[in-house]
């Protein structure tokens, strides 16, 4: 997959998620499209040449992420 299809495929799934937030979709579904994004944009940082602040933005995002599952795996009562 060269870059243009990467970069094109992080678009769209972008896209799927804000079809699934107007349709108010579970959570969970929601969250598996945001867990597939990032491993996505992961992958692309990885490979591709971009600019710092963006890989970085990929960090931070996946440290979020983990950060909120933590949370989602052990509520609080």
């Amino acid at each position: 997959m060269d870059a243009v299809e990467k970069e094109r495929t992080i678009l769209e799934r972008l896209e799927r998620i804000d079809g699934l937030r107007r349709d108010d979709a579970p959570a969970e579904i929601l969250l598996d499209e945001v867990r597939a994004l990032l491993s996505d944009a992961e992958d692309w940082v990885r490979e591709e040449h971009v600019p710092s602040r963006t890989a970085d933005a990929v960090e931070r995002a996946a440290e979020a992420l983990a950060a909120g599952e933590g949370v989602l795996a052990f509520p609080r009562a």
